[in-house]
């Protein structure tokens, strides 16, 4: 359940033309105050009776996580999408922080990228962090010139000793008396508009997305990972837009996506007639909360439209669909599956959650989504890193059995990057994938056109 990124660094903009690793080292130790995700790490409750705490780990070492390795020659885009895949699969020591930094050298082969640079890719739990968030840190290790800037804690940093098993279960006592009377007036405050939107649905004045129909991603997934893919100019997608009255960049990328995922599914005979469904993450942090760091995302379905050949009338169809899952998504409420979860007593999420993985019960029901999209708005002005200039952004994205294809995009710069990550037994080849992301955005700027 960790989510990552790929950060690929010039360093021809550094002093003296090159980054080395202790650099790095030096550089993320004086950004580690930015972030209480860097130092923080999880003491779990005995049998799972409570949510876990998060203290500052007394036992931290940033050279556990930052770690240093090579692509062997030629160092192409493929060797780079293979190494990160096979580190991406890797679990993150629950015992420790949840987070990783891989510094991986030696991509001299890769187009449109220069000889000797270097790639970063991070993995962070998705409990510690979320895309709103993720963003904003990286934002805080990259400066906006190649000169870091030089930033000092607002007050120093404690490790702390972790509470004992005696003291835990007392905790976990008290909240599991609190919290069902807490999930109980959460759901009396929701249920008059949960029945007020059914009656809505029932007299089709809000439209749900539909079918989803079982493709090869609802299925069970395996320990690895595959990864993959590409980079378009911002400027394209704006134009995209424009074709469509009312349209959004976000339109846009669900519609590229979805003509993706038809013509992958289209070669080998195994496209279904309902369009593909995504789960679309919503950030539902209030103004109060901007900034914050942990992990408060929504969700609202979207259909991809995987059914409609034409690139124009996909748009068109997003559009509407994207209006109809909003309208709907405001119907129930933004917050209402965030404040649920928050509530529900934590043994029993422990409980259903080990039931579900041990059992198969997501393989064994309707899927609920295809896919996820996620669109992670960046910066739009070039980044630095200990003077090496930000030249490629690629995120990474979690997969469960039953939904095994995440497709996060992100902007920077000017640019868009639509990735894929999914299960290597149900996708041997993500490389045909990301051609059918590049295929679908051309088609949908040559009809523009």
């Amino acid at each position: 359940m960790h989510i990552g990124a790929l950060s690929v660094y010039d360093p021809a903009t550094a002093p003296g033309g090159q980054v080395r690793f202790k650099q790095i080292l030096s550089h993320i130790e004086s950004r580690l105050h930015t972030a209480r995700a860097y130092r923080q790490r999880l003491v779990r409750v005995p049998f799972e009776l409570d949510y876990p705490y998060w203290i500052n780990d007394r036992y931290f070492d940033l050279e556990f996580h930052v770690r240093h390795i090579a692509l062997p020659a030629p160092g192409d885009w493929r060797q780079l999408c293979i190494q990160v895949a096979r580190l991406h699969s890797r679990m993150l020591d629950l015992t420790k922080p949840l987070w990783e930094f891989y510094v991986i050298e030696g991509l001299d082969n890769v187009d449109g990228i220069p000889p000797g640079s270097y790639g970063i890719l991070s993995k962070i739990h998705h409990c510690a962090i979320d895309g709103a968030s993720g963003t904003e840190l990286t934002a805080s290790l990259h400066d906006l010139t190649p000169t870091p800037a030089h930033m000092v804690p607002d007050s120093p940093w404690h490790p702390e000793q972790a509470p004992s098993a005696l003291e835990l279960l007392a905790r976990a006592a008290g909240n599991n008396v609190r919290e069902p009377f807490q999930l109980f007036r959460v759901l009396a405050a929701a249920a008059p508009a949960f029945v007020s939107t059914q009656m809505r649905l029932a007299r089709h004045e809000l439209e749900a997305s539909g079918v989803v129909p079982k493709t090869k991603f609802n299925a069970p997934i395996s320990a690895h990972r595959v990864f993959e893919g590409r980079t378009f100019p911002l400027d394209g997608f704006k134009r995209i837009r424009k074709a469509v009255p009312g349209a959004t960049i976000n339109d846009v990328v669900v519609a590229v996506c979805g003509g993706a995922v038809r013509g992958y599914l289209e070669a080998t005979g195994e496209l279904p007639e309902q369009s593909l469904i995504a789960m679309a993450p919503v950030n539902v942090r209030t103004d109060a909360h901007a900034g914050s760091a942990g992990n408060q995302v929504s969700a609202m379905s979207v259909a991809m439209r995987s059914d409609i050949a034409d690139p124009i009338r996909r748009l068109q169809a997003v559009n509407e669909a994207t209006r109809n899952s909003k309208a709907l998504a405001k119907a129930y409420g933004a917050r209402l599956m965030t404040d649920l979860n928050r509530h529900i007593p934590a043994s029993t999420l422990a409980l259903a959650g080990r039931l579900v993985s041990r059992w198969g019960l997501a393989n064994a029901i309707d899927p609920i989504f295809n896919a996820v999209v996620t669109n992670v708005p960046g910066p739009q002005v070039p980044l630095y890193m200990n003077g090496a200039k930000l030249i490629g952004y690629y995120g990474l994205g979690p997969i469960t059995d039953s939904m095994a294809l995440f497709m996060p995009v992100l902007s920077y710069a000017g640019n868009i990057s639509i990735s894929v990550t999914s299960c290597r037994e149900i996708m041997p080849d993500p490389a045909r994938y990301a051609d059918c992301i590049e295929r679908s955005f051309h088609d949908t700027l040559a009809a523009v056109a």
